[in-house]
């Protein structure tokens, strides 16, 4: 009997034993395999922004093959999805949807190939917050094929976003007619359907607060009209006139409406009727000396100017009023009347509602205002020059 060959018969160990002393030539160095290794299509874990043929030449082919004008147009639609399939998966949501977009502008005759283009550059949409472009690709997948789940769920998913719930529930229930175990659906119904009912509570809550809140502004604006309160109408400038002009002017400023009780103060604030029907208005003091003010943001129309003043330069003066002459005895108010350039003295013991009451009074910017002055001041005997000056 003849013994073995140790030797194989196609000359294996030989080339072995060449190989271990031989350099491979075109091998990945230890200091850049890495970066090689990714230069493959297959092991990539990203795919570079530019394709350049020199420096990826196996996926500038791949390229080519995807890009193939002269494949069919089904063909080429089916490779844009695999593409932009591979761009979702990298999170990279613009350039899928290129690549959806162009797998489609193909106009292939296959239907599923375009459904899955048009629900897969929805989803891509709906990742970049595109909501209403999500909604539209949804709708247009759902138009070819009715019951695509995909499109039916993120048709429903886009509805929500942009709370238009009664539609997402229409699209949940389309799809359950087709779908009705679907868990996906049912939790989204669920979802639509709760937001829905949580929004036409807070529709019906605001309504009534809309209501509430108009009866409340017609009942102060009946109090004031009552009470012969006339407010200024700023819609138009303000001209010198003619006296038949003026008592033309006098009627459209004394037609009130709501936008006349807007006080133009920083605190926002605004006369209010209170429970007992009394009026409170936010009143502005003018102290045209020092430049001065004063703003009380709820003054009683059965309070008397004086027991303010009290308060406001009683024990302690405020600290404009270096010569310290600011006090009550020695104070006048006085409204203007810019129309007639006439100022009407009211007495500190007057109540504010005899003083809105007057003729010539009209409430501005739904604050009414007045001058205080020291009487007898130099700076008195100069701002009045000119004026005409009344009682009430």
């Amino acid at each position: 009997m003849a013994a073995p060959q140790d030797d194989s018969d196609d000359g294996m160990d030989e080339f072995m034993e060449k190989f271990k002393t031989t350099t491979y030539k075109n091998a990945f160095s230890k200091d850049n395999w890495e970066e090689e290794f990714d230069k493959i299509p297959m092991f990539m874990k990203k795919a570079p922004e530019e394709i350049d043929s020199q420096s990826y030449p196996e996926l500038a082919c791949l390229q080519a093959m995807i890009h193939d004008e002269d494949a069919p147009p089904e063909e080429q639609a089916a490779n844009l999805k695999d593409e932009g399939n591979e761009f979702f998966k990298e999170k990279n949501y613009k350039k899928a949807i290129l690549s959806y977009t162009a797998g489609l502008n193909k106009k292939c005759g296959d239907q599923n190939i375009n459904t899955v283009l048009l629900t897969n550059r929805a989803a891509a949409h709906f990742h970049l917050g595109n909501m209403r472009s999500a909604l539209n690709d949804a709708a247009a997948a759902k138009k070819i094929k009715p019951d695509h789940l995909k499109a039916l769920i993120r048709g429903a998913q886009s509805c929500i976003e942009l709370r238009s719930f009664a539609e997402g529930v229409q699209w949940c229930d389309e799809g359950l007619k087709v779908h009705p175990t679907d868990k996906k659906l049912q939790e989204l119904r669920a979802r639509a359907d709760k937001h829905k009912r949580a929004a036409e509570r807070d529709a019906r809550k605001a309504k009534i607060r809309e209501k509430k809140l108009h009866g409340e502004k017609e009942a102060l604006l009946a109090a004031i009209t009552d009470r012969g309160i006339k407010l200024f109408q700023t819609s138009k400038p303000r001209h010198r006139e003619s006296d038949g002009e003026e008592e033309s002017s006098s009627a459209a400023l004394s037609q009130l409406s709501l936008d006349c009780l807007s006080s133009q103060e920083a605190t926002g604030a605004r006369v209010f009727l209170d429970e007992q029907h009394i009026l409170h208005w936010p009143v502005l003091f003018l102290y045209p000396e020092h430049q001065q003010t004063d703003f009380i943001s709820a003054f009683c129309e059965n309070d008397c100017f004086v027991n303010h003043l009290a308060l406001m330069f009683g024990e302690e003066l405020p600290p404009w009023d270096t010569d310290r002459k600011y006090h009550p005895q020695n104070l006048q108010l006085y409204f203007e009347d810019e129309v007639k350039d006439t100022l009407y003295q009211v007495k500190p013991e007057t109540l504010l509602l005899k003083v809105l009451q007057h003729k010539r009074f009209f409430v501005k910017a739904g604050s009414p205002s007045f001058i205080v002055v020291v009487k007898g001041s130099p700076f008195w005997e100069q701002f009045s020059t000119g004026k005409k000056i009344r009682g009430l």
